[in-house]
């Protein structure tokens, strides 16, 4: 299993986070982001024991297969 980095946040000040990755064997992206440690917005969430959340900017959805070929990622 290899994994494509497909961008990284241009804003970001150490231009190592945000991060997006895919992994083509799994069909499922890894996303590096900020931890949300916000007691009141994780409340807000219905987050399972096995799973956390990131939070990434708005402007990084453009890394996505799907967004930068307005299909699905084989398109």
């Amino acid at each position: 299993m290899a994994l494509i980095k497909l961008g990284q946040d241009p804003e970001s000040p150490e231009g190592k986070s945000p991060t997006l990755y895919l992994d083509d064997e799994k069909g499922t992206y890894l996303v590096q982001g900020w931890k949300v440690v916000d007691a009141a917005r994780r409340a807000q969430l219905d987050l399972p024991d096995h799973e956390d959340v990131i939070e990434i900017p708005q402007r990084m959805v453009r890394f996505f297969p799907e967004v930068k070929s307005g299909g699905g990622a084989d398109s």
